[in-house]
């Protein structure tokens, strides 16, 4: 089969278009004939090795897994010997450890669920890891109530347009920030408020926010919170950092700073499964979130999807397509 491979640690000119076997299902796996997979933060990270704390877990001079890649949306093609919920023809889509920049992937049958029957596979590849993250900084982490004041910093990215978009299904009133080039794109997602970071400091206002979800990690804490009502909840969601430790740092500062102060400052590490893949399928069929995709790239041309993802600020989400 095809894959996407890289045998060290760069930028997007590591990544090779290689033949390389189809992989055996595990007794808990499922084979699937990947129709589509989409590009995240994580790629682009993992892919430099960064930050270099990391390696020590996927790789200290290459990784682990040769072929990145965690969305995925395809076809079962094979069942492992304890797997039950799926057969060989069924629709799937989730988010695995890595593997997906390739034409078969393996995945635990615990990580799937059936595709939702109002997205084709390109759009369906779009949703785990970034639906999934929102989902859960949104409801399980800052338990985001009806008429409660929301805001989302980084609101065009991946992540960001899939917190605009559940927020308000939440019953939230949603501030979003971004640039110029992004208003009307997530105005059109349901925020009730826009902010362009280019001419207005959101931190500099008088509004103050029940909750902030932090994408970017680009404010001081202290500038955050002054922002946050008193009881307030800050999400922070965002992997960027340092190139040694990465966000490390500023969560340690945050664990700090609450022990001290009336706001509850909280990371966010977001986690891959089939409960959170149904209910984002009962948003999106009922029309109440649908993934936002800026440009497609087939699986040929990976390096350079996960270039424009790192080097030009994609707009919602970098697609993968994979027949």
């Amino acid at each position: 089969m095809k894959a996407i491979t890289q045998k060290r640690y760069g930028g997007p000119e590591v990544l090779e278009y290689s033949e390389v076997p189809v992989p055996t299902p595990k007794p808990d796996q499922v084979l699937i004939r990947v129709r589509a997979a989409s590009v995240n933060a994580a790629d682009w990270l993992l892919t430099r090795g960064e930050p270099y704390l990391v390696r020590l877990l996927f790789g200290l001079r290459a990784p682990k897994a040769p072929t990145p890649g965690r969305d995925v949306a395809g076809v079962v093609a094979a069942v492992g010997s304890e797997v039950s919920e799926f057969a060989v023809g069924d629709e799937v889509f989730g988010e695995v450890v890595a593997g997906t920049f390739a034409e078969y992937v393996v995945a635990p049958a615990r990580l799937l669920a059936r595709r939702p029957q109002s997205l084709s596979f390109e759009y369906a590849a779009c949703v785990p890891l970034a639906g999934m993250t929102a989902l859960q900084g949104l409801r399980v982490v800052a338990h985001v109530a009806p008429g409660e004041r929301v805001l989302i910093n980084g609101a065009s990215g991946g992540v960001g347009t899939f917190a605009v978009q559940i927020a308000v299904a939440l019953g939230a009133t949603v501030t979003a920030v971004c640039s110029t080039r992004n208003v009307e794109l997530v105005r059109s997602l349901g925020a009730h408020d826009v902010i362009d970071y280019t001419e207005r400091d959101v931190t500099d206002g008088d509004e103050r926010f029940d909750v902030i979800f932090d994408v970017v990690g680009n404010h001081p804490l202290s500038k955050l919170r002054r922002i946050l009502t008193p009881k307030g909840i800050l999400v922070l969601s965002s992997g960027s950092g340092g190139p040694v430790l990465g966000p490390i740092g500023r969560l340690i500062a945050a664990a700090f700073q609450n022990t001290f102060v009336s706001q509850q400052l909280r990371p966010l590490t977001a986690s891959a499964n089939a409960a959170d893949l149904v209910e984002l399928t009962a948003l999106i069929d009922a029309g109440k979130v649908r993934p936002s995709i800026e440009r497609s790239y087939p699986l040929a041309e990976t390096a350079e999807a996960l270039r424009h993802f790192g080097e030009q600020h994609a707009r919602g989400k970098i697609g993968i397509s994979v027949l």
